[in-house]
């Protein structure tokens, strides 16, 4: 294995550069790995290029698709920070990534995943305005208070990415510099720090309670007012349609929290122990759920199948 390439100020090593370890070190699985996350990849970005091309049309025009719209968007752009450099990867004998490229990878990868975490729970209150409030709908969504919380959310994660990825980047490096990871993510780099991280880690602890929290307690107020107005409904055919707009989101939102709130809640994460769970974790929010967001999101209405036959 290759190390990565140093720089020595007086008596103290310094990392100019990262190895990826990848997701195996068995030669004769990089290729079958290369060739299923490939597909996975293509299927990503062919689903989610299709659900934007859909929601342009004219007659899709609401809320609804504007925001998913948007979320597709970011899948798109999440899966690209990762799995490009993990194919290139599979099929490599030099794994390295530059220090400013780690960096920037871990970087967009929490601007992304945290503006989806606010985008999550701004669909959730466009769901509980459309079902709990039908008549004012169009006026309280309206177009200025959807770009509004899309900005809102793409403003909060890049505050966060932003203060986070300068705290992990001024840590001194001078040890091992192979990340037992596929990509740049804060819980394995800090174990690569040759000083004391206890307060970062909590720091870091504190900060993701904020991040999930704040976002996922509005998802769930939102969902239990919901449920308990579609519990009301005298209609079962109206029981039946609003549950089904709600119920792909709840998955989507149960996947992603859940993934990863198990890696950042938990201080001890670095541990060696766990960091193959770690990447499993990963795995599920960096490429199963932008994978599976066009399939849970299944848009068959006829407004949809219109759309779909118009394009």
């Amino acid at each position: 294995m290759k190390y990565a390439k140093e720089s020595r100020r007086g008596n103290l090593t310094t990392v100019t550069e990262f190895i990826l370890l990848g997701l195996s070190n068995h030669r004769e699985l990089q290729v079958p790995l290369f060739s299923i996350y490939l597909f996975i990849y293509i299927i990503t970005l062919m689903g989610n290029i299709l659900i934007i091309l859909i929601s342009m049309d004219k007659a899709l025009q609401t809320p609804m698709y504007f925001f998913l719209r948007v979320l597709s968007f970011l899948e798109i752009c999440y899966t690209s920070v990762t799995i490009p450099k993990m194919l290139v990867d599979f099929l490599s004998d030099n794994r390295s990534i530059s220090y400013v490229g780690c960096a920037a990878q871990m970087y967009f990868l929490l601007f992304l995943g945290i503006s989806e975490c606010f985008l999550l729970a701004a669909m959730a209150y466009d769901r509980y305005v459309a079902i709990c409030n039908p008549l004012r709908y169009r006026l309280i969504m309206n177009r200025r208070v959807c770009l509004s919380l899309v900005v809102l959310s793409w403003f909060s994660g890049n505050m966060v990415s932003l203060v986070q990825t300068a705290w992990v980047f001024t840590l001194p490096f001078c040890g091992s510099n192979q990340i037992n990871y596929f990509f740049c993510d804060i819980p394995p780099l800090i174990k690569l720090s040759c000083t004391d991280t206890s307060s970062y880690e909590m720091q870091l602890f504190t900060a993701t309670i904020l991040v999930n929290f704040i976002p996922f307690s509005l998802i769930l107020v939102s969902y239990v007012v919901i449920i308990s107005t579609i519990l009301k409904m005298a209609s079962a055919d109206g029981r039946h349609k609003a549950f089904s707009t709600c119920s792909s989101h709840l998955i989507v939102v149960t996947l992603y929290y859940g993934s990863s709130g198990l890696i950042y809640l938990r201080p001890k994460s670095i541990n060696s122990l766990t960091q193959e769970h770690n990447k499993v974790l990963a795995l599920i929010y960096t490429t199963v759920n932008p994978t599976l967001n066009p399939f849970m999101y299944r848009l068959r209405n006829k407004e949809v199948k219109e759309a779909l036959r118009r394009l």
